[in-house]
């Protein structure tokens, strides 16, 4: 039986990876913050698939939220790094409190269970990482300075660690998306989604389950060769 770490399941790709990877056989740590409802809601989705479910609270904005959820795992063969939350302003705008916590939220903590968890995969054939990145860690965004500059970060984290743990037979990639159906996407108007997906040379947003489907592949043994890589999942948008 192989155990995989969702992170950030409650969210709309993180729903959408559980899918897939629950479709495929494997047991898993469902980590979510405040969406309990979500997660409930999504364990009873999954629950035909007949695996093992486990979910995890922990606020992974806090300097101890990454002990708290690597306290309940056990066995384990793949990571899913998904957490995150986007932050719109100016830079200006960007209070040294939010500055902290998002820093936290996207590259301290994310090291932090990487690290704590490594032991764990190294006994494990064919162990993987994915991390779920942005387009904007690749090309950065206008009023998006500090999201851009996380999501940069967080890209060049799976580069350099790809190279260190190689030697191990443990791989890691990210996966950048576009434009996303997703909750995130609500704040936006009907008129601003149509200008946006303009904008996207396939025309369209991007669907949660093709990021899934994208992260399934990297986690399999079909991507054995693949490591340290930044896949653009954007509809052409940045290429």
């Amino acid at each position: 039986m192989k155990f995989a770490l969702i992170t950030g399941a409650s969210g709309g790709i993180g729903r959408a990876i559980a899918h897939e990877m629950a479709k495929e056989g494997m047991s898993l740590y469902l980590h979510y913050n405040t969406n309990q409802e979500g997660i409930s809601i999504l364990m009873e989705e999954l629950a035909p698939y007949g695996t093992e479910l486990i979910p995890i609270q922990a606020d992974l904005s806090k300097k101890d939220g990454y002990t708290k959820l690597a306290g309940h795992i056990f066995s384990l063969d793949y990571i899913v790094l998904n957490s995150g939350k986007s932050a719109y302003g100016l830079i200006t705008d960007m209070e040294d409190a939010l500055v902290q916590e998002m820093v936290q939220l996207h590259i301290t903590s994310p090291f932090q269970l990487t690290r704590t968890l490594l032991p764990k995969l190294r006994h494990k054939s064919h162990a993987a990482i994915v991390a779920v990145t942005s387009i904007w860690g690749q090309t950065g965004a206008s009023n998006e300075v500090l999201y851009s500059m996380l999501k940069g970060a967080q890209n060049t984290f799976v580069k350099a660690l790809s190279k260190e743990l190689a030697p191990s037979g443990i791989r890691i990639n990210a996966i950048a998306p576009g434009a996303i159906a997703t909750p995130m996407m609500e704040d936006f108007t009907e008129e601003e989604l149509t200008d946006l997906a303009s904008e996207i040379p396939i025309g369209r947003l991007g669907r949660p389950q093709e990021i899934a489907q994208t992260a399934a592949y990297l986690l399999s043994p079909k991507a054995a060769y693949i490591t340290g890589q930044i896949i653009g999942v954007n509809g052409g948008w940045y290429t």
